[in-house]
């Protein structure tokens, strides 16, 4: 086993450690001399780092929609010991238009990137809080600033997640816990690989969601930019930094996508000034 640096060890808690940046988190934090509990799906994902890193890395089997297993899971890691870092990782995208997705996939896919995140969150603040700090980053997305068709229920998780960590990290700065939402943009992983099509339907097709589906369904993601191993070590340094950023926009495909999309909701809310004035009790 490589030998532990002399420094404090921290403990790491990471969702969707099976591949892509979950798994580049874990190995970074390992080669860094941190121990990591991982979440998988499938318990045989990380048995190369194990073999590496012995009982530094545990490993634990979870299904982010079912409530009660991130519960279980959570509750045996903190009973095992402190954690100081949360990564809430996990997920995936459904892909198609919004009258094409079953209540099913919609359930499926705010439950794992908005309601988990929630949980697994809430679970770790009071024993941060007791500990005296710690830090909890949120792998959200470029489609956490920006809106594009097709992706309507990933757009309301990942809105979601944004709302929710700006609040909640407003509620616990005092108590030394800091949040960090971490927005990358198209990066080579198995996320493209991944994704959950609706059945199509024919009125569609020719529209922007048949266009964006037909891409998304024949790119290898091949042409994305981003590289997962130098995003892991990004977000590793962030929670060495004393005072770490709210939003971390990661790839320059996300910065001009969320400029782009700030200016024009700027453009338009400045556009409103007067009207948004006309409003009020007369004097």
């Amino acid at each position: 086993m490589p030998p532990v640096p002399d420094k404090a060890v921290r403990h790491w808690f990471v969702t969707g450690a099976s591949g892509g940046l979950g798994r580049h988190l874990t190995a970074h934090a390992l080669r860094s001399g941190d121990r990591v509990t991982a979440t998988v799906r499938r318990p045989s994902a990380l048995d190369d780092l194990r073999r590496t890193y012995g009982d530094r890395l545990s490993v634990e089997v979870l299904d982010l929609a079912r409530p009660d297993d991130v519960q279980e899971v959570v509750g045996r890691t903190l009973r095992a010991g402190p954690v100081d870092i949360v990564v809430n990782n996990a997920g995936y995208a459904v892909v198609g238009a919004a009258e094409e997705m079953t209540a099913e996939q919609i359930r499926d896919q705010i439950e794992v990137l908005l309601l988990a995140p929630m949980m697994i969150t809430r679970a770790f603040l009071k024993p941060m809080r007791e500990q005296g700090g710690g830090r909890i980053i949120q792998i959200s997305s470029v489609g956490g600033q920006v809106g594009v068709p097709t992706h309507s229920a990933y757009h309301a998780g990942k809105w979601g997640l944004e709302g929710f960590t700006e609040s909640v990290s407003r509620e616990v700065r005092d108590f030394g816990i800091h949040l960090t939402l971490v927005e990358p943009g198209a990066t080579r992983t198995g996320f493209a690989s991944a994704l959950d099509y609706t059945t199509a339907t024919a009125a569609y097709r020719d529209s922007a969601v048949g266009l964006i589906r037909r891409h998304l369904e024949t790119a290898d993601g091949s042409a994305f930019t981003g590289d997962p191993a130098r995003i892991a070590a990004v977000v590793h340094d962030t929670t060495r930094h004393p005072d770490p950023p709210l939003r971390l926009a990661l790839g320059s495909d996300t910065y001009d996508a969320v400029h782009a999309a700030l200016t024009e909701r700027l453009t338009a809310l400045v556009s409103q000034k007067d009207l948004a004035a006309s409003v009020a009790f007369s004097p």
